[in-house]
């Protein structure tokens, strides 16, 4: 994918990062990107119990380690490598902050009792970090077959929002377009809409509504959906997404009913490797938490994620404790 050029692929679980190191090298070789590679250890001082000598110690051991994972890459791209200290999603944002990376990458934390892919630090990060993050399965195949872009083509907000979310939807097309190009894969596209006529009726008398009248008038809702999911895919972004679309010929999934059962469930059904979507609808406003719609999308998918910010969304982070 030749829009990013300094990407940060996150170490934290040995072998087990392997397939996220893969993609990361891949991509920084062919979009000719700068690649940084970290682990991220706790930081170890409480109470003064371990000493400065014992720290030092456990940081050359988990950089011994990414050497070691790094080195068989290093014939073909250069890598730098680090060791950051503290919390993990705090400390990849500030690396982030500091360096201007535009992409993170990396696999998972491994599922807990919960029975969720994401948690934890991982959604702290999806919430929080400024440029996309890429969470790659550790068990992802080594090519994706199918690639799933979820977007949002409701024109029922207000101005601003509406234009922000037309951005957002655009990026995720190109995204999701040069990654399927890359990968040799299908690309689904799905918008989810639900019926504003069927929600204002439910508050009517029901004598007040002929059947054929509210099938008619969700019907005209659904044509309208569609001519907006036509128009995203057919004339927005540049010209070379637009050819890269036309090449592609993605499979339009128009669905009615609630985006956070519907994109799981389809997702489920089409066995894709990767979803690509947004995680924050609202710009500007400094810790707003990421949309409970996509933080529920995302507790149930089971399979990798590259998920993206609006422009404009102002991290909580900053660099000073």
């Amino acid at each position: 994918m030749q829009r990013f050029k300094k990407v940060l692929c996150v170490l934290e679980h040995g072998e087990a990062s392997k397939p996220a190191l893969e993609r990361a090298v891949a991509l920084a070789d062919n979009s000719q990107a700068e690649l940084m590679v970290v682990d991220v250890i706790p930081r170890l001082s409480a109470g003064g119990l371990v000493s400065q000598d014992l720290r030092a110690a456990i940081v050359r051991e988990h950089e011994e380690r990414l050497i070691s994972l790094i080195e068989p890459y290093r014939l073909t791209i250069d890598i730098k490598h680090g060791v950051l200290t503290g919390t993990s999603f705090l400390e990849i944002t500030r690396a982030v902050l500091r360096n201007g990376h535009d992409l993170v990458i990396k696999c998972p934390e491994s599922p807990s009792w919960l029975d969720r892919v994401f948690s934890g630090d991982d959604m702290h990060l999806l919430r929080k970090c400024p440029c996309p993050v890429w969470l790659i399965k550790p068990e992802a195949p080594t090519s994706y077959k199918r690639i799933l872009a979820a977007v949002d083509v409701d024109e029922a907000y207000l101005g601003t929002e509406l234009a922000t979310r037309h951005t957002l939807n655009v990026q995720i097309l190109e995204m999701a377009a040069t990654l399927a190009l890359s990968e040799f894969a299908e690309l689904h596209v799905v918008h989810v809409w639900d019926s504003a006529y069927e929600a204002i009726s439910g508050f009517m008398m029901s004598s007040d509504i002929s059947p054929e009248n509210k099938e008619s008038s969700v019907e005209q809702e659904r044509r309208q959906q569609q001519q907006l999911l036509n128009t995203l895919l057919h004339h927005s972004g540049n010209k070379a997404t637009r050819e890269s679309l036309g090449y592609l010929k993605p499979q339009a999934h128009l669905i009615k009913g609630s985006a956070r059962k519907e994109i799981p469930a389809l997702a489920r059904r089409l066995q894709v490797d990767c979803i690509v979507m947004g995680t924050v609808a609202r710009t500007g406003i400094r810790g707003f938490i990421m949309g409970n719609t996509a933080e529920t999308i995302l507790e149930q998918i089971d399979c990798s994620v590259l998920a993206i910010k609006p422009p404009g969304f102002v991290t909580p982070v900053e660099l000073e404790d």
